[in-house]
């Protein structure tokens, strides 16, 4: 009985002092210089997957319904998702002087584009909004683009200006007066208040992040309520979504206009109950609930994976945050804080529309979620903001050179080349002093070594010269070797 208790006893001990090792050493991780790019990693990818897994099953009855194929939505949006993954590669490996470089092109472009949604290419208005543009017949939001575009000269322009930050005159201009100014304003001249709201966001988090005194974050956000509350005002529309938020009209969906979304998107979520109608199974998605596979992606996951699959994507934006806040925390580079702050505003900010608005939280706004929703612009440029973000972990203090070992090693050999080329010349140097010689051969043969000279008679008489001659003997002269 003894045995066995302090058997019992023993093995408690050894798993307590493996739970307590796991945990020290799941925290030594998370410490170190290279956990923001894996979490930043591991988050996008999994975020990534799972939307196409959920925009399969969500759009598979509409999209049989339009085209006669289950597959159309989903093969388009995997083809996005390539695309998108094969940009993040490459901005992931931009350094951070190549992002400083791109930020006025990339806000120039982000403008024209904006443009072009008023001209020919522009294909209309599309459910209340006007902000897309028709290329090789492929239709783009390039808005989405511009997102990227603001968080990218933003970064640039708060970084060169962090000692005046101060002042409010340098603070804004140029980056809210006029360029800031002049993309939101095409964007909501598209009737697009969600996304507007979005790249408002970015610029006040961004100023914020920058340094700009707290005193004027009062005017500010008081003349962005007023006008925010301005526009709603304006629109029959936004009204009616206000009013369906707060209004407690929608006890019976068919009783008022503009309930029906709110109240089979609660549906949804509450038929998926703890572990849902499993994957494939969701019954919202035959035509009850609109946009499915877009806007309301999240009230289908929550049918079919349950509270826990809801959970699972809070999470992952909970991971995706913590990264980003790592990022600014430790970066030493003013434009690597201020363009990850950007980004993880960009992606929380956009997350948490969408998901107040499912939940019946928030009026319905109308904007997808990051990574899971389906929509190639707004996949694709997500995707970018990935990659950039990856560029901006891999330029945290100690993280290149634990990323990349081939580069370290080669960067270990350069530095020690000119250690090796000041030996040799310092060896080369006493071979002149001391005028010895020995004979040149090649090598791996034979070699036979004379003593060397005491004078320079001697020296002439055995034909050596100090110019041929390939160093002294002794320690030195095998040193040089």
């Amino acid at each position: 009985m003894t045995s066995l208790t302090r058997d019992g006893r023993g093995a408690a001990a050894t798993r307590g002092g493996a739970q307590e090792w796991t945990v020290a050493s799941v925290g030594e991780w998370l410490r170190s210089p290279v956990a923001p790019y894996y979490l930043v990693l591991v988050s996008a990818t999994v975020l990534t997957g799972l939307g196409l897994v959920m925009v399969l099953s969500a759009s598979s009855v509409g999209s049989y319904a339009t085209s006669g194929s289950s597959y159309t939505v989903f093969l388009d949006q995997l083809l996005y998702a390539s695309l998108g993954i094969g940009l993040a590669v490459v901005a992931s490996r931009l350094p951070v002087s190549w992002w400083k470089k791109l930020a006025w092109p990339a806000i120039f472009v982000a403008l024209l584009l904006q443009a072009l949604v008023f001209t020919s290419l522009g294909v209309g208005e599309f459910q209340g909004n006007n902000n897309w543009i028709s290329i090789g017949g492929r239709t783009i939001q390039p808005s989405e683009f511009g997102k990227i575009a603001l968080v990218v000269f933003g970064a640039a322009v708060l970084a060169t200006k962090r000692r005046v930050i101060h002042r409010i005159g340098h603070a804004t201009v140029p980056l809210v007066f006029p360029f800031g100014i002049v993309l939101v304003g095409l964007v909501l001249q598209g009737h697009d208040l969600g996304t507007a709201m979005i790249m408002l966001a970015i610029l006040v988090g961004m100023l914020w992040a920058a340094g700009l005194p707290a005193k004027w974050f009062l005017g500010v956000g008081a003349v962005a309520v007023a006008g925010v509350a301005f526009l709603a005002a304006g629109s029959a529309n936004r009204m009616q979504r206000i009013q369906v938020w707060i209004g407690g009209i929608c006890d019976n969906p068919h009783a008022a206009t503009g309930c029906f979304q709110k109240v089979h998107a609660e549906w949804a979520l509450a038929d998926g109950g703890w572990w849902g109608l499993g994957l494939g199974e969701s019954r919202e998605k035959w035509g009850l609930l609109p946009e499915p596979h877009n806007d309301f992606i999240l009230a289908i996951i929550g049918e079919e994976l349950g509270l826990g699959g809801t959970v699972a994507v809070l999470a992952l934006f909970a991971v995706l945050a913590y990264a980003c806040y790592r990022i600014v925390s430790q970066a030493e580079d003013t434009f690597v804080r201020l363009a990850a702050s950007g980004v993880m505003i960009w992606l929380l900010t956009q997350a948490m529309l969408n998901i107040g608005s499912v939940i019946g939280m928030l009026p319905i706004i109308g904007v997808p979620l990051p990574l899971v929703s389906s929509g190639g612009s707004a996949l694709v440029a997500a995707l970018i903001g990935v990659g950039l973000l990856l560029s901006l972990a891999r330029a945290v203090p100690g993280a290149r050179e634990r990323l990349s070992p081939r580069t370290s090693r080669l960067s270990r050999t350069l530095a020690a080349l000119p250690t090796r080329r000041t030996t040799v010349a310092g060896t080369r140097g006493t071979r002149k002093r001391s005028g010895s010689t020995h004979s040149a051969t090649k090598p791996g043969s034979s070699r036979r070594t004379a003593p060397p000279p005491t004078s320079r008679a001697a020296r002439g008489r055995r034909g050596a010269s100090p110019a041929r001659s390939r160093g002294p003997q002794g320690r030195t002269g095998r040193r040089g070797r």
